[in-house]
């Protein structure tokens, strides 16, 4: 199993310690529209959760998806 920071570093193309719980589609050039969706999709297979869109919608920051992980049951691995 890999870690958030490690999803999120090989779908956006960006270094983990650039990751924090602020990182955004704001301050992450290349967090986009598609990018959200392959970052749910690997989420989702990784940690063997599934999303409903309203809490997909509700994604804005790591922060939000540390929350939803953490709604899901999941511990290991958010936090790395």
């Amino acid at each position: 199993m890999k870690t958030l920071k490690e999803l999120v570093s090989n779908i956006l193309g960006i270094d983990k310690e650039e990751i924090n719980d602020n990182s955004s589609p704001d301050n992450i050039n290349s967090w986009d529209s598609f990018n959200t969706l392959m970052l749910v999709s690997e989420i989702e297979k990784n940690f063997n959760v599934k999303f409903n869109m309203d809490e997909v919608m509700s994604i804005k920051n790591i922060n939000d998806i540390k929350k939803l992980l953490g709604k899901h049951g999941v511990t290991k691995g958010i936090n790395d």
